[in-house]
């Protein structure tokens, strides 16, 4: 299974739901990087994504997105091969 990181807040609803659908497919272990409690972090993220939100989900190398991006991969049945491709 491909490593997931995300990058997260502590009260994000959103980051939850997310972290919920992932454990829910299988996903043991989810890198979290809190952008809260990290300054750097938050700008790295915002380098890399050009977006400010949280969650920031990551398979692999490939940038998923946000939750909702997240929910709508997996409604197209397009989230497990990307979980699964080695």
């Amino acid at each position: 299974m491909q490593a997931v990181k995300m990058y997260t807040t502590a009260v994000c609803p959103y980051c939850i739901r997310a972290k919920q659908l992932l454990k829910a497919r299988g996903v043991e272990v989810i890198e979290e990087i809190r952008i809260d409690q990290n300054l750097q972090a938050r700008d790295d993220m915002m380098r890399i994504t050009s977006r400010r939100t949280v969650p920031q989900i990551f398979i692999g190398s490939t940038h998923v997105g946000g939750c909702d991006d997240l929910m709508a991969l997996d409604a197209s049945g397009g989230l497990m091969p990307l979980l699964q491709s080695a």
